[in-house]
């Protein structure tokens, strides 16, 4: 089959890696235009464009798709280019823009969406981040028929995978990239001969995981202790949980539940295993921290460069 891929970041660039090592004839891939970043803030190329100028894979990257919007010449192209594919199918990885009916229609099977959850639980755009955050035991991959809602397609495949007791966001989006990157080859092979099967979403279990926002990165203290740990698994690598001291922004990376108690945010033990604080229930001990423009650091080595002493007070990040 010929596949049009649509897709920005790493998690989308795992995906394409496995459809072309499957063997799938990939004449076009969209991709978000690039973007600055880095210390330089020069233009850099998605992590999907990468790969397929890697491979010779001609390449568009619209600023939008709606033929009356407000990019109407880049979607013209845009389309120019994916009716020229001839496409059976179009997979869809994280791209980042909203696909109109017309793309919906143009491949012969449709687009196939590759979503890191368990549908409908965590429709949106932070599905990985928001289980972590809720507690969940279990997340997945879902295949889903894309139509013009949001998230709300038909299921063709999922696959459940255990989020562990110490998954972060970046160690759980790994293994869900690689889950995905399989699941959409085998509805691939399955789709052609013929054999997917739609199956529509359940009404009931429905949640919506919201776009990341840096400001949810402050922790608040007055929380409890299990809450704050999970925000902070959450939170890595974006945007980073964050407390104050001293009027110094500190980012904590690694919090263990503690024994104590005490005022949320008030230092309780200070040592080589971490330091310890007060929450609303409970205590956390962090365990790996930074500073403004430094490195991760564990606790003991932390504490050698910027002293904490019990009764001092965390608070909000500045």
């Amino acid at each position: 089959m010929k596949i049009l891929f649509a897709g920005t970041p790493e998690f989308a660039r795992a995906a394409l890696a496995h459809v072309l090592a499957a063997g799938f004839d990939v004449p076009l891939v969209l991709t978000q235009p690039d973007r600055p970043a880095g210390r330089g803030m020069k233009l850099q190329a998605s992590p999907v464009k990468q790969l397929a100028l890697e491979r010779g894979i001609a390449v568009a990257q619209p600023r939008g798709l709606r033929l009356d919007g407000k990019y109407p010449d880049d979607a013209a192209a845009a389309r120019e280019a994916i009716v020229a594919a001839q496409a059976d199918a179009m997979v869809v990885a994280a791209y980042g823009l909203i696909l109109p009916r017309w793309v919906l229609d143009a491949p012969r099977l449709g687009c196939l969406n590759i979503h890191a959850s368990l549908l409908p639980r965590w429709r949106g755009a932070a599905p990985i981040h928001r289980a972590i955050e809720a507690g969940d035991t279990q997340t997945g991959v879902t295949i889903m028929q894309m139509d013009e809602g949001l998230d709300t397609g038909a299921m063709l495949l999922r696959e459940a995978l255990p989020i562990r007791a110490d998954d972060t966001t970046a160690r759980l989006h790994d293994r869900l990239a690689t889950l995905g990157g399989r699941l959409i080859v085998e509805a691939l092979e399955i789709a052609a001969c013929g054999g997917l099967r739609a199956e529509p979403q359940p009404a009931e279990g429905i949640t919506y995981a919201h776009k990341i926002e840096k400001a949810e990165a402050a922790i608040d203290w007055s929380l409890p202790a299990a809450v704050i740990e999970r925000r902070v698994r959450a939170f890595d690598p974006f945007p980073g949980a964050s407390t104050a001291l001293a009027g110094e922004a500190i980012k904590v990376w690694a919090a263990q539940l503690a024994d104590g108690a005490g005022e949320p945010g008030s230092v309780l033990d200070v040592g080589d295993r971490g330091i310890t604080v007060a929450c609303g229930e409970q205590a956390l001990r962090l365990t790996q921290l930074q500073r403004a423009g430094g490195k991760r650091l564990a606790a003991g080595e932390f504490l050698r460069g910027f002293p904490i002493t019990p009764g001092q007070r965390l608070g909000a990040a500045a």
